[in-house]
């Protein structure tokens, strides 16, 4: 009975997170992507293909193995938190660009999950059908990622007005749906948690630490501006936690595999924090001097 209130709890808990992001998103949201090509470009690069990869290697340097490893990957694999936009603002950062980021990203995601929760499971499984490319799961990701998404957004073009007066009611619940999301995932999954903490909690925060790395410098490299540098990083850096949680739960229907996104979710905030303070310190560093003012 537990875990069938669990599989149905977390669906509706992410789905008021998801209509919630809509009710912020416009159709101009995702053209804006026209307006920073390079750094969309590289943003994207990085989460869809960069850090997988990396998260592999994690996976493998720790010891991961079965349904653990495969939700380490499940994370990797999940778009942007809704928390990305607050520690890029407070970190300066382009926040119209994240916005962007995250339409896209949740739309890529029905796609890119699937297929890297796939691969994982025939590495660390030895079965390649317990999520596969299957029709049906497919539609399961899509009802628990994107319809909820396309719902706000039609509810924010249709009623226009309510939806603005809501959204802040929306943004605080979401976020207390979040916090009971990962809770109900630690709560339910204590002894696996108890007796692999050590290796979870390394693997996370190296994981959100390279995550911030890579979001920010990658993009520099390529010369783009710091404030969408800072957007980039905090889009890569900050995992949807709860949707990793979501999927796992109610689509793949192993509790097991909630558990690295239940521990992600909770100590992310402490490197994306640190990040956030180094990134606005650096900027106040960077602006020059005012000049004293002549005397007459």
């Amino acid at each position: 009975m537990g875990s069938t209130v669990f599989a149905v709890c977390l669906p509706l808990a992410l789905a008021v997170v998801m209509f919630g992001l809509g009710l912020t998103l416009t159709m101009e949201d995702f053209a804006r992507v026209l307006r920073f090509p390079k750094a969309a470009v590289i943003a994207l690069v990085c989460q869809m293909v960069v850090l997988p990869a990396i998260c592999l290697g994690l996976t493998y340097l720790f010891g991961l193995d079965g349904a653990l490893a495969v939700g380490m990957m499940l994370l990797a694999a999940s778009p942007g938190g809704p928390s990305a936009n607050l520690f890029s603002h407070i970190a300066g950062g382009n926040v119209a660009l994240n916005i962007t980021l995250t339409a896209i990203n949740s739309v890529l995601a029905v796609f890119t999950m699937p297929l890297i929760v796939a691969l994982s499971t025939a590495l660390f499984l030895d079965d390649a059908g317990s999520l596969g490319l299957r029709p049906d799961k497919f539609a399961q990701v899509f009802a628990i990622v994107l319809a909820p998404v396309a719902i706000g957004m039609w509810v924010h073009r249709r009623f226009t007005s309510w939806a603005q007066r809501r959204r802040g009611t929306v943004k605080i619940l979401s976020v207390v749906m979040l916090a009971l999301v990962v809770a109900a995932a630690v709560g339910k999954n204590v002894d696996t948690l108890t007796e692999n903490i050590g290796r979870l909690a390394a693997i996370c925060l190296l994981f959100a630490i390279v995550s911030l790395t890579i979001g920010y410098f990658a993009p520099r490299v390529f010369g783009v501006p710091a404030d969408q540098a800072i957007a980039s990083a905090m889009e890569i850096g900050v995992h949807n936690g709860a949707i990793a949680i979501a999927i796992a739960a109610s689509v793949l229907r192993d509790d097991t595999m909630a558990v690295p996104g239940a521990v992600y979710g909770v100590l992310m905030n402490i490197p994306a924090a640190i990040a956030a303070f180094l990134l606005v310190r650096r900027a106040r560093q960077d602006q020059p001097a005012a000049e004293p003012s002549a005397v007459c």
